[in-house]
């Protein structure tokens, strides 16, 4: 590696649902992280790993920071804060629509505590009205200190590359932390599972509790080249298994058929999946769950 390489890790941070998971696949490129209406759809640290000229960005996608109630939310509030600890940068998103909320003003208050510097950038302006947007700007400004903001749709990609390039100039010098062709750190079972997850949020906003989870509990690799993957989607009462396979399993094969399509064009090859539904009452209370998405259960 040459003497002209920079790379740096930039915590992705902000209230829930104003699009960190959408930023980061427009920046990486690709899908790295799943995305849906629901508040909290990521629950764990992911890696979105982005080569701009000869720097190697790492956004680090945080679970959604607010005041929590249960202790799967105290541990994603604390996985949160990690990504910010290991950080070069960190980049608050604030939803424009939704302005400066009780959520955003304590990640800005926490985050003056000797943490890396801080960039705001100000998401979904393309629903905003301009004159809107600069008062929000200059309230955001008299709440906190940053180091620079940008206005900008991770939707539609506006502002984006200025924000990428801005990245790009102030990494530090340094090698590389990961191959050329990576884009992310998340192994592939659990990628599976959470593009399954993904599909009952999207599929069950309405009808599904906030507490189900996926499991990816074999991969089988095909002579053919092909993977064949069998999951369980935890629910936690037995009244959820009806909601979740659907008149005659219509639901259920729904749901595995556009994962299945996903997951083909993410792995570019055939995959045959598997879907099996399971009662896990208070599977949020269970230790080895918190382990398998590598968060602390006694956060």
């Amino acid at each position: 590696m040459t003497a002209d390489t920079r790379s740096g890790f930039i915590a992705v941070v902000g209230a829930p649902n104003v699009g960190k998971s959408t930023l980061v696949n427009r920046l990486v490129g690709t899908k790295v992280t799943i995305v849906s209406p629901k508040v909290q759809t990521t629950r764990v640290r992911v890696l979105g790993i982005c080569m701009a000229g000869r720097t190697q960005l790492v956004f680090i996608d945080t679970p959604g920071i607010f005041r929590p109630r249960r202790r799967l939310d105290r541990a994603m509030v604390a996985a949160a804060w990690e990504g910010v600890a290991a950080a070069d940068r960190t980049l608050l998103l604030v939803d424009a629509a939704r302005g400066l909320d009780a959520d955003t003003r304590r990640i800005i208050e926490r985050h003056g505590y000797g943490n890396a510097p801080l960039l705001l950038a100000i998401n979904k302006v393309d629903l905003v009205r301009k004159p809107d947007l600069l008062t929000l700007a200059q309230a955001l400004n008299r709440e906190g200190t940053f180091e620079r903001s940008f206005m900008i749709s991770a939707r539609t990609g506006s502002g984006v590359d200025d924000l990428l390039d801005y990245l790009a100039r102030t990494m530090p010098e340094g090698p590389w932390h990961f191959p050329e062709d990576q884009v992310s750190d998340m192994p592939l079972r659990l990628l599976a599972a959470e593009i399954t997850r993904e599909q009952l949020y999207l599929q069950l906003h309405r009808e599904l509790p906030y507490a189900a989870a996926v499991e990816t509990e074999t991969w089988e690799e095909g002579e053919d080249g092909s993977v064949t993957i069998r999951q369980i989607v935890y629910i936690e009462r037995p009244s959820q298994k009806a909601i979740v396979l659907g008149k005659r399993g219509r639901r259920i094969k729904s749901l595995g058929e556009t994962a299945r399509k996903e997951l083909e064009a993410i792995l570019e090859r055939r995959v045959h999946l598997f879907l099996f539904v399971k009662v896990r009452e208070n599977w949020s209370e269970d230790p080895e769950r918190y382990r398998d998405l590598g968060l602390d259960f006694n956060a």
